[in-house]
């Protein structure tokens, strides 16, 4: 019961402050709804206010009005705590998925200062009970403190290691992001665990001399869509030297693995001499409307046969009533066994390779699909074509030496046939 006799100032800010609080607790149930969390918030904060200046009130000397305006004190820091572990969490998983570096570390900051909200929170519960010296206001300081721990924990959880996918249902242009990243930037990297390819991933980031950087696998990774722009700025501080030391990591010191270089030159057994163009075909559920459409293949087979050069397919399957006349098909070589072993990414980069030194192959051209990546960064000159501006691939244009981006705009079948021309030109050079 309240003294009656209590300073009615004193009394009416404590009132106010636990209806406030009564209030907010009251929208706990419809606080995902939109506007409810930040209401609540603001109930909170308000709470807090009033029942400080309920304590401050000089002529609160009325041991039932303190402690009426302590347990409000309490059961607001309290829940506090609880909303910025709320908060500390979503926003963390915001944070992961944030689309640069600079976004990914600002968005961790703010989750730092989030934490350090909950943990004032809980010093407060902490400090109050301590004043009510009573079991119900050390149970609702435990809990206070529960969600600051709960909180903290989140930013312990941070990782900053870069997952290496390694479930071929995944993309396998990632991979190629992630070795490169890491070579040329240091970026840790942490392999997927028990999935098909764990084992031919991990051989392939320790041929490349990546065992240090490897970590064990935790949650809480970076968001693998920095990896492109981290590779472009290298590329931009040092375009040249940045390929060296992707070709020196990847493709390794030694000659083409044997079984890729017969199997290579078995394919293209009678093909003419010409120089060749890598045609790539996509055709996957991700983003149906990036796969090759079979008109398109065919004008880009003309071209590229209108120039001297020889067009050799490869992808996805070759749809049908593609123009073909005229390709080599390698379409779906990732399947073959040789691609398939414990060797597998060096052994694709080392076809590429062989192409280029054995075969005449200039350049490659077709849709964004991930297979293109690897060569382009070892060198390989790119024209990758897309109805929209790619705006993570599209940090490689001006940066990673031949690399083109080729926006379907009226003429753009004239700018590909113009730079079909020019790779014409360099295989004449090569013989």
């Amino acid at each position: 019961m309240i003294d009656p006799a209590a300073s009615p100032d004193a009394l009416t800010l404590a009132d106010s402050a636990a209806a406030t609080l009564n209030a907010a607790l009251a929208q706990a149930a419809s606080l995902h709804l939109p506007g409810r969390r930040a209401l609540h918030r603001r109930r909170l904060a308000r709470a807090i206010e009033l029942a400080h200046r309920a304590l401050a009130t000089p002529e609160t000397d009325s041991v039932e009005v303190r402690s009426h305006a302590r347990y409000t004190l309490l059961a607001a820091n309290t829940a506090l705590a609880q909303d910025a572990r709320h908060g500390a969490g979503q926003l963390s998983l915001g944070a992961q998925r944030a689309p640069t570096r600079a976004d990914c570390d600002d968005g961790w900051q703010r989750v730092e200062e989030i934490v350090a909200g909950a943990e004032s929170a809980a010093a407060v519960a902490q400090r109050v009970a301590a004043d009510l010296a009573s079991e119900s206001g050390w149970k609702a300081a435990r809990v206070a403190q529960a969600a600051a721990r709960d909180a903290r924990r989140i930013v312990a959880q941070r990782n900053h290691a870069y997952t290496f996918h390694a479930d071929p249902g995944f993309s396998f242009g990632e991979g190629w992001y992630l070795a490169a990243a890491a070579i040329v930037a240091g970026v840790a990297i942490q392999i997927e665990p028990g999935r098909p390819q764990t084992a031919q991933a991990e051989h392939f980031l320790r041929n490349a001399g990546l065992g240090p950087q490897l970590r064990p696998y935790r949650s809480r990774p970076r968001a693998n869509k920095h990896l492109p722009e981290i590779v472009a700025s290298a590329f931009r501080a040092d375009p040249f030297g940045a390929q060296r030391r992707l070709r020196a990591a990847l493709l390794g010191g030694g000659p083409v693995l044997p079984g890729v270089r017969t199997w290579v030159d078995t394919r293209l057994a009678g093909a003419p001499p010409e120089g060749k163009v890598l045609l790539w075909i996509r055709h996957g559920r991700h983003q149906p409307a990036r796969n090759t459409n079979h008109s398109e293949l065919g004008d880009l087979v003309r071209l590229v046969l209108s120039t001297g050069l020889v067009p050799i397919l490869v992808g996805d399957a070759i749809p049908r009533e593609a123009a073909t006349v005229g390709t080599v098909d390698m379409t779906l070589f990732w399947r073959e066994p040789v691609f398939q072993g414990i060797d597998m990414r060096r052994a694709q980069l080392h076809c590429f390779e062989h192409l280029k030194t054995a075969h005449r192959l200039v350049g490659q051209l077709g849709v964004t699909t991930a297979g293109m990546d690897g060569p382009a960064l070892m060198g390989l000159a790119t024209m990758y074509l897309t109805d929209l501006p790619n705006p993570r691939l599209g940090t490689w244009v001006g940066a990673v030496p031949g690399y083109q981006e080729v926006v379907r705009r009226e003429g753009y079948l004239d700018r590909v046939g113009q730079e079909l021309g020019h790779w014409a030109a360099r295989a004449v050079l090569r013989r």
